[in-house]
């Protein structure tokens, strides 16, 4: 299942429950328990579970010690009051990723979208609702940017009022998402820097972020007042978080941290092993440093 259809190392995992073969993670004995510090809140895209049915995910979660989920729309937030977990990221407003707040021609369909649904996100308890810049289609990067302004001003007063943050997601373009407009951090920094309101942040999308430009430490160090909310995944490959790919999770959770920063980070790598579950406790138990 794609994300968006619907729109390490053994030490640092070293908790009682980590193996690994050359090269690769092996999966975790399930009855070895470990217990969360939650210095992190931890969260997950369902997205990347989607084979497993979502009470049945929501389930595992709670035996996990997860509370919150990322991109879950209206019509599933009762299931997930109904096992105690929040919603850390709403979506549902949004038309996709490749139509967004950059192209004039959508923000009357943006506009009323998001409208309709920041009540509907605020009466639900919860908090934070995605956006996305869409592509670039030959336009000018300033000309997008000064057009996600125009359209983005139209619905903070809203937001504000109902203590909603919008967040945009920083996504890559060189791999994933071909011509994507919002795609490297100065760009989304300069954006926040426009709108001016503390209820627009930039959703900071590690793996993403590692393909673009790196110096993912440095990047939270100096421009984390303007994150809002934080992905994972490995890289190359979108996988594990483990040894098996570049980035070292734990020194960049510690990053975080000692920001100040309090929001969720949510896990969006897509498991390679059969037990999905015990690859997902792997990568929260390497983040809650």
């Amino acid at each position: 299942m794609k994300r968006r259809t619907f729109i390490g190392t053994s030490a640092a995992a070293s908790v009682g429950m980590l193996a690994y073969k050359t090269g690769n993670a092996m999966e975790p004995n399930k009855k070895e328990e470990s217990k969360l510090k939650n210095n992190i809140n931890h969260s997950v895209c369902y997205w990347c579970y989607g084979s497993i049915p979502l009470e049945d995910f929501l389930k595992s979660l709670n035996e996990l010690g997860i509370k919150s989920v990322d991109l879950i729309g209206p019509k599933d937030w009762p299931l997930l009051k109904k096992y105690n977990i929040n919603s850390s990221m709403c979506n549902g407003a949004e038309i996709s990723l490749t139509e967004g707040w950059n192209d004039p021609k959508y923000h009357e369909t943006l506009i009323k979208n998001y409208t309709e649904m920041i009540p509907k996100v605020a009466a639900a308890g919860y908090t934070n609702l995605i956006c996305f810049s869409g592509n670039r289609r030959g336009m000018d990067d300033a000309v997008g940017l000064q057009n996600c302004v125009d359209g983005l001003k139209k619905i903070m007063p809203l937001a504000e009022k109902h203590g909603v943050i919008i967040q945009m997601e920083l996504l890559n373009s060189k791999v994933n998402h071909e011509d994507y407009m919002c795609d490297h951090t100065e760009w989304g920094v300069e954006l926040c820097k426009k709108l001016g309101s503390n209820n627009f942040k930039l959703l900071y999308d590690i793996y993403h972020m590692q393909i673009m430009e790196g110096d993912i430490i440095r990047n939270i160090q100096d421009y984390h007042s303007y994150f809002g909310h934080y992905h994972t995944g490995g890289n190359p490959g979108r996988n594990e978080i483990n040894e098996t790919q570049e980035l070292y999770y734990p020194a960049i959770m510690k990053a975080i941290l000692a920001t100040g920063y309090k929001g969720h980070v949510a896990q969006e790598f897509i498991p390679t092993w059969d037990d999905k579950i015990a690859a997902l406790k792997e990568g929260v138990t390497i983040c809650d440093v």
